[in-house]
């Protein structure tokens, strides 16, 4: 079987696996995921290359899951998950064998933690400190999908999991607004599920603007694999993953704005 294997930086190793079972859809949203078995015997949430947003959503997954990894979060393991050509011929659902026929070759996976149970805020609580520190991360990344409607954090062995950040990094939608999104405010932030507990978040700016370092941030970007670049854009592959680089860099360079704005919010709440 031919694979393709992403170069892995020093420090940042992401795995390959190859998906040999599909077990069941997960019906949310519009990126129909679905939990399937590699050859590896782990189970993962598969995020398919040919669901509606394409690779955008899974390079948004990757950047997310791993910077909030590095930040100290908890966030199930990140494969590369590569699918055979004609995987899905025997599917009976028309609209799952188109997803999986048009999904040939490199997906992502997120380990399935079974069993987890999802975040509810009016029965969770969450310390000051870490619900500082993923307001501060969603505002970095521009994550709109942590709301109390999609809190897309889970309770795992008692342990706060944060999972699905595929719709973070909303510039890359629309390329030529990336200057203008770098010092945006952000002001979505007023619907995080966690702000009323955020109290910290002078702490999270200081100790996250000097954790995030030029090395880790341009490994990271150096491990997006080139086939999840090449899209049907004005923009040829390589230089995304520049434009990434200097997304991610500048953004943190702006932090007072959106700091300010989850103050603000803040305020508003009180």
């Amino acid at each position: 079987m031919a694979t393709i294997s992403p170069m892995n930086p020093p420090g940042l190793h992401i795995r390959n696996v190859a998906l040999t079972r599909y077990v069941t859809p997960l019906r949310e949203g519009g990126s129909l995921p679905a939990i399937m078995e590699a050859d590896d015997g782990f189970m993962y949430v598969v995020k398919f290359r040919g669901a509606g947003q394409g690779t955008k959503a899974l390079i948004a997954e990757l950047i997310g899951g791993e910077i909030t990894r590095f930040l100290g979060f908890k966030v199930p393991e990140i494969v590369f998950a590569y699918l055979d050509e004609g995987f899905g011929r025997t599917e009976g659902d028309e609209e799952i064998q188109d997803l999986l026929k048009f999904s040939t070759g490199l997906n992502l996976g997120v380990h399935y933690l079974s069993g987890a149970i999802s975040f509810d805020p009016a029965v969770n609580s969450v310390d000051p400190i870490t619900a500082s520190g993923i307001v501060w991360l969603d505002a970095y990344l521009m994550n709109v999908d942590r709301t109390a409607r999609n809190t897309n954090m889970l309770t795992w062995y008692k342990d706060l999991w944060l999972i699905d950040h595929g719709a973070s990094l909303y510039f890359h939608h629309n390329w030529e607004s990336r200057e203008r999104t770098i010092q945006s405010n952000f002001p979505q932030i007023k619907d995080h599920v966690l702000l009323p507990w955020a109290t910290e978040i002078d702490k999270a700016n200081e100790e996250f603007t000097q954790k995030l370092n030029s090395e880790f941030l341009h490994s990271l970007t150096s491990v997006i694999p080139s086939e999840f670049l090449s899209g049907e854009d004005d923009v040829k592959g390589e230089n995304k993953r520049g434009l990434y680089l200097n997304f991610l860099t500048e953004r943190l360079k702006a932090a007072d704005k959106f700091v300010t704005a989850i103050k603000d919010a803040r305020k508003g709440i009180i």
